[in-house]
């Protein structure tokens, strides 16, 4: 909540200003620890730069991985942790980051704890950032749990950063390919159909659903165009609800080529969060419920949901992965279990997220590889069967002409 206050400090001067605080009492509190003599404070509306900043500014993951290993850093100098995330909001280039930070700071001088201000902004700092912060208070650790934080949010942002980039290109050629085919109907099929037709000979099979399917585009192109944008419309508002996202995950998941990539994406980000959480000491259950929350995939998400209740009620981490082989290979239970056995889980989990990692990069690297040299065939072939069931009457034409 944000409080507008005058008050008077210790030279007898008025003061003015802001403070962002979960409550009253904790605002007074943080003001009182400024040195001001509070004269009035009350409760203010949303702040409206603040929504003016956040509609045009977001903050990225390259941002938090930047500003964990600052903070790991300036722990790691003895900086104390207001005077640490004050440097930090001063010096932020995201402007949003910086008033985040500038709240945050508000916070630890009214005496909340680091975890429970950095909780206030789940669009920034995810349920897995937050529990690791708050062991670290736990232990007297926090600098290398942000070096850890560091580490593992660097790792997950390049391996997102390069599958999401990898699609790109294969998009962009499938939309390509549309563009060549529609320009093709209604722009250069029409033109040389109306020669055919007018030569009054017969018209091959093959020439004749071209031909059909030109007008189609030329004659109900508008319609057909409004019911994409409809179907995209229905899509998109359907990937909001909870049973399409269910659904559209399982179709990502299910997809040749991109369904495994994916598979391999979730299963990196399932051991790499556990190994990091059971690392710092969070009990595993919590580590399981955690991931859940993060993994980024709701087909994935469910099925942590049953391991964690499996785990509760006394079953090994292994067994209760074993029972869904369809999203957990058989490899992964296994190594599991070693480590189990062998008292080495966090060994274990480390050796599986750098393999599927390099799994992942093999199958973008394959992916991209594939990709074109397909498209360009496919494309290929679909504009030279165009062009063969039309040219090849009118060829017919000229040599009875002649």
């Amino acid at each position: 909540m944000l409080f507008s206050y005058k008050a008077i400090d210790g030279e007898g001067l008025n003061k003015e200003g802001e403070i962002d605080a979960p409550s009253r009492d904790l605002a007074i509190s943080g003001l009182q620890r400024r040195g001001l003599v509070i004269v009035s404070i009350d409760e203010k509306g949303e702040d409206k730069s603040f929504l003016k900043i956040s509609f045009f500014e977001k903050v990225k993951p390259k941002d938090v991985v930047i500003l964990s290993r600052q903070i790991a850093t300036l722990f790691e100098a003895q900086v104390s942790a207001l005077k640490a995330f004050s440097m930090l909001a001063v010096n932020s280039e995201n402007k949003l980051l910086s008033q985040k930070l500038t709240q945050v700071v508000d916070d630890l001088q009214a005496g909340v704890s680091i975890s429970g201000s950095l909780a206030r902004y789940p669009d920034v700092f995810s349920d897995f950032y937050i529990n690791m912060v708050k062991v670290g208070e736990e232990t007297g650790k926090l600098n290398q749990t942000f070096l850890h934080l560091a580490d593992y949010l660097d790792r997950q942002y390049a391996l997102t950063s390069k599958t999401r980039n990898a699609l790109i290109y294969p998009a962009f050629v499938v939309i390509t390919f549309f563009v060549v085919m529609t320009l093709m109907f209604t722009v250069v099929i029409p033109k040389l159909s109306s020669i055919i037709l007018d030569s009054g000979q017969a018209v091959p099979f093959f020439t004749k659903v071209v031909i059909a399917v030109s007008d189609l585009f030329v004659n109900y192109g508008f319609f057909l165009l409004i019911f994409l944008v409809l179907l995209g419309i229905w899509v998109w508002r359907l990937s909001f609800t909870p049973t399409g996202k269910v659904y559209l995950d399982k179709i990502r998941l299910s997809t040749p080529a991109i369904g495994n990539l994916y598979k391999k994406l979730y299963l990196s980000r399932i051991t790499d969060n556990l190994n990091t959480m059971l690392s710092s000491g969070v009990p595993i259950v919590r580590a399981i419920d955690i991931t859940a929350e993060v993994v980024g995939s709701l087909v994935y998400k469910e099925l942590l949901g049953y391991v964690a209740d499996d785990v509760k009620s006394g079953a090994a981490l292994s067994a209760s992965f074993e029972k869904h082989h369809e999203q957990i290979p058989g490899i992964l239970v296994q190594m599991v279990q070693v480590g189990e056995e062998t008292g080495s889980l966090g060994n274990i989990l480390k050796t599986l997220t750098d393999f599927y990692k390099r799994e992942v990069d093999d199958a973008v690297d394959t992916l991209v590889g594939l990709i074109e040299p397909v498209m360009i065939v496919v494309l290929g072939l679909g504009v030279g069967v165009l062009l063969v069931s039309v040219l090849m009457p009118i060829y017919n034409m000229a040599g009875s002409i002649s």
